[in-house]
């Protein structure tokens, strides 16, 4: 479990293409290793991956063929930054929301409209997606908690202060990029609860 406020941009330093159309990634990310085990949780712009070797500076995860399609790790590359942070414990301030580190689908950045103080990013998501979205909801982006500003029948949009633009990669992503997304767990429970679909 996360909370969705990324402690590190971390950078792809090496990928390694396994059997069964799987990878391997090599991450530096020396903060979030700072106190991190074999078999620990990292998420990786929002994707929960298992650390499996690690130096003082780098681990490696793998990837199987379910994440890589459904996820945009297929998108990433050598040098590639990503959003990085370590599972909340009884005792973190939980800042951002419950995020899970299980992206519920991929949506692309359709509009970014730059102002002084802030970016408006509008992401359009599949169809059935949306209903989870709501204004003023939480919603997982990359891994990076944040609040709902306006939702239509096609699209949502996030106003991103000048930290999250600086501290993640919603800095540098462009229209046409795809990104990550996790919609807030208790409305998917909401929903079974009531039997709507």
């Amino acid at each position: 479990m996360f909370t969705g406020i990324v402690e590190e941009l971390g950078r792809i330093t090496a990928i390694t293409k396994l059997e069964d159309n799987a990878i391997r990634l090599t991450i530096s990310g020396p903060t979030v290793l700072s106190d991190a085990n074999l078999g620990d949780s990292i998420c990786v712009n929002g994707v929960c991956l298992t650390v499996a070797e690690k130096t003082s500076s780098e681990f490696t995860a793998d990837v199987m063929s379910e994440t890589i399609n459904r996820t945009t790790i297929a998108d990433l590359a050598v040098d590639s930054k990503v959003n990085l942070e370590r599972p909340v414990t009884l005792s973190t301030r939980l800042g951002g929301h419950l995020v899970q580190g299980h992206v519920d689908a991929v949506g692309t950045v359709t509009n970014r409209v730059h102002s002084e103080n802030w970016d408006v990013v509008t992401i359009t998501p599949p169809n059935d997606l949306l209903k989870y979205v709501v204004e003023k909801g939480s919603i997982t982006i990359d891994g990076t908690s944040l609040t709902v500003s306006a939702v239509d029948d096609k699209t949502f949009s996030v106003s991103l202060i000048p930290a999250t633009l600086d501290k993640t990669t919603l800095g540098i992503r462009q229209i046409g990029d795809r990104v990550n997304l996790e919609v807030d767990v208790l409305a998917k429970y909401v929903e079974k609860l009531v039997g709507t679909k």
